[in-house]
């Protein structure tokens, strides 16, 4: 049987008339109709749930709205509400265990589901129907309207996750809730958590006390990340922080309540300079100096994928000492953790220290390898061995197939999606988070107005992702996640600011069916939410509304090109050394720049008023983003 899509609206009768849709949910519900007729939640209406797991979502519903309502609602069991949140008595197969049925009218909304998450991810459609005062921080004036509708949704993609980097920068448990709380919205179920890296060591591993004494504070250091000052002689570390066992189990909860599974992540063999910077004994040369990293350049890159790393941060393969320390961190990281995955990085892993070493040659030669990248498939095959022994599955970067793994493992492909066919077509679980497409803390506009970062990633682009590549089993993609380096982030609001909106676009992609993407429709709704996100408090970039500079050169003549993301936007420009406004030059076609050093300025207007930042470009770098 065929299944529709309801992107517009259909001619139907519920209630009333079928009317133009004013709906702005992310993710896109799988089917959905609006009609005429709207609900009017007020301070009488009830919320029942009709079995005990409904309770806590119920309870989750209220607290929610409270603030901005003003209203005390009472929950109650049975099916009575003005708002019904109902757990199935049969099963309804379409859904699945997170799908739900939602369906409101002049007398009231009932979300209906199989399961809790079912009806939890029911609430948040239900909250994004009321009016965007329901998201502020205090009392608002205002009639608290549903409309009409009859909605059946369930996800696409059983991973959709974002991962949350806290060693470049540490951020408090608190941070973290909030975080999570923001993701659940957007019907996110995964979090995976960075605990550690070379800038520092997040988790308490109590059999193991210097990892955080030691390894979860550095030097204090400020500007741009990479071009910091290693420590000086004798100069303490007072910068940093980690969570206790109790902090991790009270965000576990927080997570579990709201559907979230955190996937924790212990970066080895490479990225291991904090672990070192404790125990020096674990690396090849057990270099007493070495040192948890302040954001200093510790390697050489050079741009085709290959580097070298200054100030040793890997583990050494060859020594039983490194094993015997994993067995301890993973035992009480597993005990923490109660799903299924432990994520074991295993990226960017230098192998020049196993190169040198005579451990880790003898090594080789008593397992017969000839290559020095093989070391890290044995060190890999033996952390899977130790994984398995706390019940735990191995889940690592795409890195992780080199030298061979276990069809058990599971891999993140994060190079591009090469990594993520390969290991598909080899037989394991992958989950795709490309840089290409889902990195988020790459630039989202013009690289002259944010803050540097080496990459940039337009929210269109994130949106434009398909996780599944052509000629792929689909059965071996679980899902996909965004994913947030903090280098460059000090701080949640700026977190915040680097997630929204793509994140949202992520959303859709790992939640909606491929057939509903459309941008137009989508950039109708991240507008509403921009809206939304200002009343909640939440940062965003507004990088859409800037226009997009390229050049080309033709005849050796430069050749000015203007776009934007958003179809409704007039650009204007001047290259006369005045400021540009709506009575500047209207960019229609490709421009030919004239010769000399002319400095380029261009805005954005909407409906005759500036919305986009002013970009001011001179002559040399024109030049040099010229394309042939």
């Amino acid at each position: 049987m065929k299944k529709t899509l309801y992107l517009v609206l259909l001619l139907a009768s519920f209630s009333g008339k079928s009317q133009k849709s004013t709906l702005n949910i992310i993710p896109q519900p799988v089917e959905i109709e609006q009609f005429a007729g709207l609900f009017t939640l007020n301070k009488a209406t009830i919320i029942s749930y009709n079995k005990a797991e409904g309770r806590s979502v119920a309870e989750m519903l209220i607290q929610k709205i409270s603030t901005p309502t003003g209203f005390s609602l009472k929950v109650q069991e049975g099916k009575n509400g003005g708002i019904q949140l109902n757990i199935n008595d049969v099963p309804n197969e379409k859904i699945g265990k997170e799908g739900y049925t939602f369906e409101s009218n002049t007398k009231g909304a009932v979300i209906s589901a199989n399961t809790s998450a079912g009806l939890f991810y029911g609430i948040q459609t239900l909250i994004q129907l009321l009016p965007k005062e329901i998201e502020g921080k205090e009392l608002a004036k205002t009639t608290w309207t549903i409309p009409s509708v009859k909605v059946t949704d369930y996800p696409r993609f059983a991973w959709r996750g974002v991962m949350f980097d806290v060693s470049r920068n540490f951020f408090s448990k608190e941070d973290v809730k909030k975080y999570i709380d923001q993701l659940a919205r957007m019907k996110f179920n995964t979090f995976h958590w960075h605990l550690t890296d070379d800038e520092g060591w997040r988790i308490e591993i109590k059999s193991l006390p210097k990892l955080t004494k030691v390894g979860a504070y550095r030097v204090a250091r400020y500007g741009h990340f990479g071009d910091r000052a290693i420590p000086k002689e004798g100069e303490v570390a007072t910068e940093g922080g980690f969570y206790t066992h109790e902090d991790i189990k009270e965000v576990v909860r927080y997570a579990q309540e709201r559907n979230v599974t955190i996937v924790p992540e212990i970066d080895v063999p490479g990225h291991s300079m904090a672990a070192i910077a404790a125990y020096p004994e674990l690396s090849c040369n057990e270099n007493p100096k070495t040192f948890v990293n302040p954001g200093a350049s510790i390697a050489d890159w050079y741009g085709n994928g290959t580097f070298k790393v200054l100030y040793e941060n890997t583990l050494n393969p060859s020594d039983e000492k490194v094993y015997e320390f994993l067995d301890k961190v993973f035992t009480e990281v597993a005990e923490l953790f109660p799903n299924k995955y432990i994520h074991v990085g295993g990226d960017e892993c230098y192998k020049g220290f196993w190169a040198a070493d005579e451990g880790c040659q003898a090594l080789m030669k008593k397992l017969n390898i000839r290559h020095v990248e093989d070391l890290q498939g044995y060190f890999m095959n033996r952390l899977e061995k130790i994984l398995q022994t706390k019940g735990k599955k191995l889940l690592g970067w795409d890195e992780i197939l080199e030298g061979g793994i276990s069809p058990e493992a599971t891999v993140m492909s994060w190079r591009g999606i090469k990594g993520g066919i390969e290991a598909a077509k080899l037989g394991h679980d992958v989950v795709m988070t490309p840089t290409t497409f889902a990195y988020l803390d790459y630039n989202q506009g013009e690289n002259t107005i944010d803050p540097p970062i080496y990459a940039g990633l337009r929210v269109s682009k994130s949106y434009s992702f398909e996780p599944v590549p052509d000629g792929v089993d689909a059965k071996y993609i679980l899902g996909g996640q965004g994913n947030l380096w903090t280098e460059q982030i000090p701080n949640l609001r700026y977190a915040e600011y680097m997630t929204y909106p793509r994140a949202w676009a992520l959303a859709d992609v790992y939640w909606s069916p491929k057939v509903s993407k459309n941008w137009e429709n989508f950039s109708k709704r991240m507008e509403a939410h921009f809206d939304r996100a200002e009343l909640a408090q939440v940062n965003y970039s507004r990088a859409v509304y800037d226009a997009i500079v390229k050049t080309t050169l033709k005849n050796n003549k430069l050749n000015l090109e203007l776009g934007s993301e958003l179809s409704d936007l007039d650009i204007y420009f001047t290259i006369d050394d005045t400021m540009p406004d709506s009575f500047s030059p209207k960019y229609s076609k490709t421009v030919e720049l004239p010769e000399g050093p002319i400095t380029l300025r261009v805005i954005t207007y909407r409906k005759g008023k500036p919305i986009g930042h002013l970009i001011t470009l001179k002559r040399a770098e024109l030049e040099k983003r010229a394309t042939k």
